[in-house]
C-alpha cells in the first residue's frame, strides 16, 4: 500500500482510510492537522491512490487484513482508526471482528457504510433484471463462462444496469467493488466495544440519517456529531467542525 506517514513515532497512532473511488488526499488535511500530537498514517487503499489493485477481486475481510498486517508490522500498537465511507466500513469491521479488534482502540467515522440502506423500487428492478441476465452465463459449461461473463459486463446494458461507481471500475476493482458494497455489518456492530465517534452531514445522499441511528444504537459507545448542509464528504465540507471534533474526541475518551 502507498502509504503517507507523519509526526513524532512516539506520539498515539492514528490510521486513516477513504472512502471508495478515493485516495488519501482525502484525508491529508486532516493528517496534517494532527501531527503536532499523533503519528498519523495515511493510506491508499488497493486500486486507489498510488496502490496497485488486489490480486484477485476482494471483500471487506480481505481489506481488514491488510490494514490489521500493516498496523502489526509498521505501527505495532493499537490505534485509533479515522475512516470515511467504505474506510469507516472496514474501520467497523475490524472493530467487531475477533480476529481485529485487538488491533483498533478508537474509531472517528465520517459517513460510514456498513448498514443495509432502504432499497428504492428501480434499484430493485435493476437488480432482478441483472439477476436474470446473468443466470443462462451461470448455466454454461465452465470453458465458456468467463468470456460470456465478459461479454455481459462490457454490454450496455449492464452498464445501464450498474450504479456510476460500478461502471467507474474495471477488472479486479469492478468484482471488489460488488463484493465490498454488499457487505452489511449488521452483526459486527455489536460486538464493536471501543469509543467510536461518528460524523454526518444532514444533506448526505449516499448514508441516510436512519443508517446513522442504527449504528449509533448497536454500538454501546457512541456519540453522533451532525454537521449541518454538509454532503457525504463531511470532512471536506465542514473541514474545521471535523477537525475540532476529532481532537477533542482523541483529547478526552
Amino acid at each position: 500500500m502507498n502509504v503517507e506517514v507523519r509526526g513524532p513515532s512516539e506520539s498515539p497512532p492514528v490510521l486513516l482510510l477513504h472512502g471508495w473511488g478515493r485516495s488519501l488526499h482525502d484525508l491529508r488535511p486532516l493528517a496534517q492537522a494532527l501531527t503536532d500530537a499523533y503519528w498519523t498514517h495515511a493510506v491508499d487503499l488497493p486500486g486507489h491512490g498510488a496502490s496497485p489493485p488486489p490480486p484477485e477481486p476482494w471483500g471487506v475481510p480481505e481489506h481488514a487484513q491488510l490494514v490489521h498486517d500493516y498496523i502489526r508490522r509498521e505501527i505495532q500498537s493499537r490505534v485509533t482508526v479515522v475512516g470515511h465511507s467504505n474506510g469507516g466500513r472496514i474501520a467497523l469491521y475490524m472493530a467487531g471482528t475477533a480476529k481485529h479488534a485487538s488491533a483498533v482502540n478508537r474509531l472517528a467515522l465520517v459517513s460510514p457504510s456498513g448498514v443495509e440502506p432502504e432499497r428504492s423500487w428501480a434499484y430493485r428492478t435493476r437488480s432482478g433484471l441483472a439477476t436474470a441476465l446473468k443466470a443462462p452465463v451461470q448455466a454454461l459449461p465452465a470453458p465458456l463462462q468467463a468470456p460470456a461473463e465478459d461479454w455481459l459486463r462490457h454490454s450496455l446494458v449492464w452498464q445501464w444496469l450498474g450504479s456510476d461507481d460500478y461502471n467507474a471500475q474495471d477488472g479486479v476493482m469492478r468484482e471488489t467493488f460488488v463484493k465490498t458494497v454488499n457487505d452489511h455489518l449488521d452483526e459486527e456492530l455489536e460486538r464493536v466495544r471501543v469509543p467510536t465517534l461518528l460524523f454526518w452531514g444532514t444533506e448526505d445522499d449516499a448514508v441516510s440519517r436512519r443508517q446513522m441511528d442504527v449504528m449509533k444504537t448497536k454500538i454501546d459507545d457512541c456519540g453522533l456529531v451532525e454537521l449541518e448542509g454538509a454532503g457525504h464528504f463531511g470532512h471536506l465540507d465542514q473541514p474545521d467542525t471535523v477537525r475540532a471534533g476529532l481532537r477533542h474526541f482523541l483529547e478526552n475518551s
